[in-house]
């Protein structure tokens, strides 16, 4: 009698989905270096060499996780709103999408901005999906305001997309370790402490620094 565990033939798409889904809880708990193929195996139900089979090395299945925890994130994010809402109900829907994402998947916010952010090679990897991130806010808003007839330099609208990304990470960071808060909530709070200066500056008001 063979003591070789039996698993489930599943196709492989499936497969993937359900090695990256453990990969992602191995991954926030352990950190890069500290996870285990072996746990990650145990996590997902499956053999070892069929980890690497699939997904390759620990590296390669790391990367793995922050494309499919990015994409979801961004995608949530660009689909949230219509195209013809005002600036700022466009981002406040792409603000609720985001905490949204982070409230339901804390693991792989963790992932994203915690475990890749110090660790090289991930570290550009990041870098390249927050760039996107940007893309997909400045584009947001850029659209919004082109509609109410409003033409604001590109240079304006990534400088307040970057500033809106910093400050959403942040917050989401302080929601990835209050479970109990609510990510809609937490929206508005954001919404609230950026957009009122924010919708000034797209709007053509500025702040000068007084004569001394």
């Amino acid at each position: 009698m063979s003591s070789t565990p039996a698993y489930k033939r599943l196709p492989r798409a499936v497969r993937e989905q359900q090695m990256l889904d453990a990969a992602v809880k191995v991954f926030s708990r352990r950190g890069f270096h500290a996870a285990s193929m072996d746990e990650i195996a145990d996590d997902a139900g499956i053999s070892k060499p069929m980890v690497y089979a699939y997904l390759g090395t620990k590296e390669e299945l790391f990367v793995a996780c922050l494309h499919r925890e990015g994409t979801r994130m961004t995608e949530a994010i660009a689909g949230a709103a219509a195209p013809d809402l005002p600036a700022d109900v466009r981002l406040w829907r792409g603000l609720r999408a985001f905490f949204g994402f982070v409230g339901a998947h804390r693991d792989g916010w963790a992932v994203l901005y915690r475990q890749a952010r110090g660790s090289q090679p991930f570290a550009g990897e990041l870098a390249t999906m927050r760039a996107r991130l940007v893309e997909v806010v400045a584009g947001m808003l850029g659209h919004a305001l082109r509609a109410e007839g409003r033409e604001v330099g590109e240079t304006e609208l990534e400088v307040v997309a970057y500033a809106l990304v910093g400050a959403s990470e942040s917050l989401a960071d302080w929601l990835a370790d209050h479970p109990e808060a609510d990510p809609e909530k937490t929206a508005t709070r954001m919404m609230n402490a950026a957009w009122l200066g924010a919708g000034r500056l797209l709007h053509g008001a500025t702040w000068h620094p007084p004569q001394v």
